[in-house]
Parts: structure tokens; C-alpha cells; sequence
């Protein structure tokens, strides 16, 4: 059962509950970074977790708000310091979620959306057993080849690399409470909402003693 944390409304005697941990994953290409943000940007009461990685900042990146970018030497001083909730080894680049974020963001009631790769989200899941994951695919392994392409940052025995290890990363969807396949990201927008807005009332994350407290006495 979560803890009680932010009153549901203005003068409300409703429960306060613990954020929501929501982790998205995708092989690369499917476009769960773009989903996040999106989200996070539009959604009341949702905050981005921003990754720490030590891969280079591709042209159009910024530091600190699409990820902190950081040195080898100073991202191993992080593990060291037990500093993430979860990191790996991905495409030959480090890439962790800091623990602490985490836990004060949730703590104060608002949910945690963050998109890990394959491997983070297997350690969250052992972490955070109560989160909620979500699988996010394009419509077909064309439109992933293609969108691959469309990056122009990689070259092209990279996005072979890329698309090879997309098909193994898809095999693991079944280990997600979701799918969402981002077609039309209006629409995947739509379906990530949807998740949220379900879970934020499903009845394994309410307060059943605050519920038997009011209505069953």
C-alpha cells in the first residue's frame, strides 16, 4: 500500500499519496525521449527524471535538460557513491537515473516519468516493484529503419548496430504493464495520458485505511 502525500483537491479530505514511478522504454529509434518530454510538458503533477550520461551532446542537446552530461571518471564516482536508483551500459555510453530525484519528487506527491533503456528498466522493476512500465514500439521495423536514417548522427554501421539490437530488446515487451505504439505522436501522447490518468485512480495505489477510516466506519 503508498503512503498518503498530496491532497486531491482544495479543502478536500481526500488521501495524499506517494508519486507515481512511471518508466518508459523503446529500442532506440521508437521514440520514447520525444514521448517523455512531450508529456511531462503538457501533464499537471508529472515531472521528467533527467538522465546523467557520459556519451558526447548531439547537436541540438542541451546540458541539464536533455540529460546531464558528464565524464566517465565523475559518472563511476556516482556508482561509487551509490548515487542511482539504476545505471547501465548502452551503445558503449553509461547512462543512470539519480536515486535521490526519485525519491524526494515522489515523496512529495508528484509522479516520476522516466525512459530508461531495457536493462534500467529491469533494475527499477526490482527497485520499485509497485511502478508502472510501459513499452513504447513503432508501427513496423520499416518506419524504425527509417527513422533510424533520419537521425544523420550516426553512421551507418551504427544504425545497423542499432537496429540489431532493437530486435533484441523487443523480445523483452512482455515484461511491461503497456504498449503504446508510436505511429502518430499526438496520438501516442494521447495513449501515454491515458495510463497516467488510469493509474493515478486504480484502487492497488489508493489509501484503503483512509478509505475504511471515512466510509466504513
Amino acid at each position: 500500500m503508498r503512503d498518503i502525500a498530496e491532497p486531491k483537491g482544495k479543502g478536500s479530505n481526500a488521501p495524499r499519496r506517494t508519486g507515481l514511478l512511471l518508466v518508459v522504454s523503446a529500442p532506440s529509434g521508437a521514440g520514447k525521449t520525444t514521448l517523455c518530454r512531450e508529456m511531462a510538458h503538457t501533464m499537471p503533477g508529472l515531472q521528467y527524471s533527467i538522465s546523467y550520461t557520459t556519451r558526447s551532446p548531439r547537436p541540438s542537446e542541451v546540458d541539464g535538460k536533455d540529460y546531464f552530461f558528464i565524464t566517465e571518471p565523475e559518472f563511476m564516482q556516482m556508482v561509487q557513491r551509490n548515487e542511482f536508483a539504476e545505471w547501465a551500459k548502452v551503445h558503449n555510453n553509461l547512462y543512470g537515473t539519480h536515486a535521490g530525484f526519485l525519491k524526494r519528487t515522489m515523496a512529495g506527491g508528484t509522479d516520476v516519468l522516466l525512459d530508461v533503456d531495457i536493462q534500467g528498466a529491469k533494475l527499477l522493476k526490482k527497485r520499485f516493484p509497485d511502478g508502472i512500465f510501459i513499452f513504447v514500439l513503432p508501427p513496423s521495423m520499416a518506419v524504425l529503419m527509417e527513422r533510424l536514417r533520419e537521425r544523420r548522427s550516426d553512421t551507418p554501421e551504427e544504425i545497423e548496430r542499432r537496429f540489431r539490437v532493437a530486435r533484441e530488446e523487443i523480445r523483452n515487451f512482455s515484461d511491461y504493464d503497456y504498449i503504446i505504439i508510436n505511429d502518430e505522436i499526438k496520438k501516442a501522447i494521447r495513449d501515454l495520458e491515458s495510463v497516467i490518468l488510469a493509474e493515478r485512480i486504480r484502487i492497488t495505489h489508493a489509501d484503503r485505511d483512509w478509505i475504511r477510516e471515512q466510509f466504513l466506519k
